[in-house]
């Protein structure tokens, strides 16, 4: 089997799990575990639909890294918890996108009160499991992967898993590096990101391209305001036209007579936001990420702990299903 290796974008896919599967406790007394239940299965039909050799579920250790909101400050301000009331809630179908439970000691971020519990159950899955689970002090989980994707490019062919557009950046054919976005078809039936998805979508031509056209469009659910009046299809027009962010900010500063009217002004109000988002909004490459063993497990690595999982919480089916993914009797 050619090898394959597969980095999670954990939270955005527990989100999902919480969101999509159905509570079935009987009695509200009884712990959550949809979110639980939810993401083995997914990780069960990840590796078997994908033919992985190579798992990691990539944590989010600062949900918003200080370093990202001292270059702007609106970012993620709006999810901390006891935000501006008049800020509105995700919706279900949004959520995965939303927010992020906070893992770190910077402020608080709201997460359901059904959630909040079952991540740490999630952790000791995978530990039991033997999944490699990695995140980085002072870094996000999308920080995490585009630092796995630098160490494994070339290597092995890289599928990141994410209902999170801003990883559509890690696109690179040559690379070998593509994205099942599950924004809409789950891990099921994803969109596979390619660069000719990237084409089709969003009429960029790379993941580069695709970085540059996300800093000019913004992102309100990021709190990033991007340049005003400018959205996807004028965003990848500019990119297109001149090559760059950097390509379309020297024609600004050289006054090209085609970019004129409420545009340059627009653009030219935004050059402080322009000097910086570049760095928030791209991924890390070099983030503090300790060395782990990507590969899949042969064995159970904690027995003990998965029996007490299986037992406490209900999970037997999702645990065997996981096990039977990744062939363990």
């Amino acid at each position: 089997m050619t090898d394959r290796l597969l980095l999670l974008d954990s939270a955005s896919l527990y989100f999902r799990a919480f969101y999509g599967v159905p509570d079935r406790r009987s009695s509200p007394d009884e712990p959550p575990t949809n979110a639980v239940r939810g993401f083995l299965d997914m990780i069960a039909t990840l590796v078997s639909a994908q033919h992985a050799t190579h798992l990691v579920a990539c944590w989010d250790n600062d949900w918003r890294p200080q370093w990202r909101v001292d270059l702007i400050p609106s970012y993620k301000a709006h999810r901390v918890a006891g935000a501006a009331d008049d800020v509105a809630p995700a919706s279900p179908g949004d959520a995965p996108d939303q927010a992020h439970p906070a893992s770190s000691d910077t402020a608080a971020e709201e997460v359901p009160d059904d959630l909040e519990p079952q991540v740490p159950i999630i952790a000791d899955a995978l530990r039991a499991l033997g999944i490699a689970r990695l995140g980085a002090d002072g870094f996000e989980a999308d920080d995490v992967i585009g630092t796995l994707v630098e160490r494994y490019r070339g290597r092995m062919p890289i599928d990141v898993v994410t209902s999170d557009r801003d990883l559509l950046q890690l696109i690179s054919d040559a690379d070998g590096v593509r994205v099942l976005y599950t924004g809409k078809g789950g891990v099921r039936e994803p969109d596979l990101g390619t660069q000719s998805y990237l084409e089709e979508r969003y009429a960029v031509s790379s993941g580069d391209a695709y970085l540059d056209m996300s800093v000019l469009r913004g992102d309100t659910s990021d709190g990033l305001p991007g340049v005003k009046g400018i959205g996807d299809k004028t965003a990848a027009q500019l990119i297109v036209t001149y090559g760059s962010l950097d390509g379309l900010r020297r024609a600004v500063a050289d006054g090209d007579p085609a970019i004129k009217g409420a545009r340059r002004t627009n653009l030219e109000a935004a050059a402080d936001y322009l000097d910086v988002a570049p760095r928030v909004v791209r991924v890390a490459r070099d983030a503090p990420v300790g060395d782990v063993d990507a590969a899949l497990p042969t064995a159970v690595a904690d027995a003990r702990l998965l029996s007490a999982l299986a037992s406490d919480y209900g999970l037997t089916n999702p645990i065997n299903r996981v096990l039977s993914a990744l062939q363990i009797p």
